[in-house]
């Protein structure tokens, strides 16, 4: 045989994926709604027009049983790090505008890993993740572009506000753009897509404060809803229900026509979004995954519809934390399709870098994983772990408690008071009962006391200064006229996190064993039994 032959004879064996030309990463869009419920898309057969959504849905895949926390601020935590809020300090109660708290600057979040692949990185719309230091700011934790609020509640038209205080800026900037909310924050994600270094892939998270209250749409949005359907199925949680009620009882006017009008201008933004990718032709180069932060908030003031689901926003059955989401990237992902099987909010992190094909660059480990294969090619991906939610809020002291996987989910309402505390426990065979009609809490004790002793265990996780439902500031505290000049500068903050009232590590140790499972003194530990509950440090 001749060189040439045994050449050619090589170049015929060889893989051929090894000559193929390296696929170009693919962008990435992150849409994520606020508070908005289960019945409130068209593809759910809801009385809202979301073509835009419904369009995503029948383009890409439904994820039917996606998970999120029952509040803003660790469903967002969750979504930068891969990780559980209880280990962040993050689960309970959001970040308050009088709070310092924000993610430890230690924690490695999604955009640098992806800024460090190469892509341009955008968060467009509603951080609500520390305020106090730059160290928590946006733009210290991997975003190029930050567009929009520090804070949640900030209105709808002009002047964006939180607390009397301004909130609007760029990248740390004050800004006066007029105009109303979602559609403002739909113009810089079509000018960030269209003015983008094409050779370059981008991370847009585009996070709307849209449908939350306080409730508002152009004038135009609010006539097409005013004879929506009002009454609305009973949410079957008693928080929920009692709100209803007693907004009937003093005659307020429903919440739900304007909060529909919300809801449409939402859609109408996102589909502003998806006619840039169309016109600039790259939607089969993009992925775009949108989900709620937590179920509609279906209370008297909300106005969202969470049915079939039990409950809502701030609770932890099913309408509280299953939301809406739906991924779409075609030719990779199956048009008009489902995915049944369980994934978290800390699963997103984990699985774009996998269908990206980037390395997720944390040093911790991630408290979710890749669904890739399941949403991509159907495998199925049964969740034999458990998955753990809380919410304090909005009643301090009363907890909103969940573990569950494939098959069972226990629910705990546990109200604390001065001399007792209450458990309420609801235990649900949730494949067989999504909607949680049948309690067999007291047929199953034995199952209800195992999974009350895992989430007693998660629960001692949490950083003892983590966020809590306090309404209300400290005692004459002020805000800032500007939210963009309230974070402490990086120059004038010291170089290491503070170590706290304890001399030394080892009376920290000490200290964080005698707290036992009232909560962590040294952050990121687990209490091991084999050294007597003793905390090892997972660095």
């Amino acid at each position: 045989m001749t060189k040439f032959q045994l050449l050619l004879a090589l170049l015929l064996l060889a893989p051929q994926h090894a000559f193929a030309q390296k696929e170009k990463p693919p962008n990435v869009v992150v849409i994520v709604a606020d508070d908005l419920g289960w019945n409130d898309v068209g593809f759910h057969g809801g009385d809202i027009d979301t073509p835009s959504l419904d369009e995503l849905a029948a383009e890409g895949t439904e994820l039917q049983r996606f998970y999120t926390t029952p509040i803003c601020s660790p469903t967002r935590a969750a979504l930068m790090t891969g990780r559980d809020p209880m280990r962040l300090g993050v689960a309970y109660g959001v970040i308050f505008p009088w709070d310092n708290i924000g993610v430890h600057p230690d924690e490695h979040f999604m955009p640098e890993s992806f800024s460090a692949a190469g892509y341009q990185t955008a968060i467009i719309g509603k951080w609500h993740l520390g305020h106090a230091q730059m160290t928590y700011h946006p733009n210290n934790r991997g975003f190029e572009l930050f567009y929009g609020h520090l804070h949640t509640e900030v209105g709808f038209y002009p002047p964006f506000a939180n607390q009397g205080g301004k909130d609007f800026q760029r990248n740390g900037v004050s800004i006066d753009d007029e105009g109303y909310e979602t559609f403002l924050l739909a113009k810089e994600a079509v000018r960030f897509i269209r003015e983008r270094d094409p050779s370059k892939p981008f991370f847009l998270y585009m996070p709307f404060i849209a449908p939350h209250t306080p409730l508002d749409a152009p004038d135009d949005l609010q006539e097409k809803y005013r004879d929506i359907n009002t009454e609305l199925a009973p949410a079957r949680a008693k928080q929920t229900d009692d709100t209803r009620r007693i907004s009937k009882l003093i005659g307020m006017e429903s919440a739900r026509p304007i909060y529909a009008a919300v809801v449409d201008a939402m859609d109408q933004a996102i589909g502003k979004v998806l006619n840039a990718l169309d016109e600039e032709g790259i939607t089969d180069e993009t992925i775009v995954l949108f989900f709620s932060d937590n179920g509609g908030a279906a209370y008297s003031v909300g106005g969202a519809d969470n049915a079939p689901l039990r409950g809502g926003k701030g609770e932890t059955f099913e309408g509280g934390i299953r939301v809406v989401a739906v991924i779409r990237w075609p030719g990779h992902i199956p048009p008009d399709t489902e995915m049944t099987d369980i994934m978290t909010v800390m699963d997103v992190f984990p699985t774009l870098a996998d269908a990206a094909g980037i390395k997720a660059l944390n040093q911790r480990s991630f408290d979710g994983h890749s669904v890739w294969p399941a949403i991509a090619d159907g495998i199925r991906m049964p969740r034999q772990k458990l998955v753990y939610f809380a919410s304090e809020t909005p009643i301090y002291g009363q907890f909103n408690l969940t573990a569950f996987n494939d098959k069972w989910k226990l629910v705990q309402e546990v109200q604390q008071n001065q001399l007792e505390t209450t458990v309420t426990n609801y235990l649900f065979r949730i494949e067989d009962d999504p909607n949680e009609h049948n309690n067999l809490a007291q047929s199953f004790p034995q199952v209800v006391q195992n999974l009350s002793d895992k989430i007693r265990d998660w629960r001692g996780l949490y950083p003892i200064s983590g966020t809590r439902s306090q309404l209300a500031p400290p005692p004459g505290w002020r805000a800032p006229k500007d939210w963009a000049t309230y974070p402490i500068p990086l120059e004038d903050l010291q170089d290491v996190s503070a170590p706290g009232m304890a001399p030394d590590k080892r009376t920290e140790r000490i200290l964080d064993f005698q707290h036992g499972d009232r909560g962590r003194l040294t952050y990121d530990c687990t209490p091991t039994w084999w050294l007597g509950g003793l905390c090892i440090k997972e660095d």
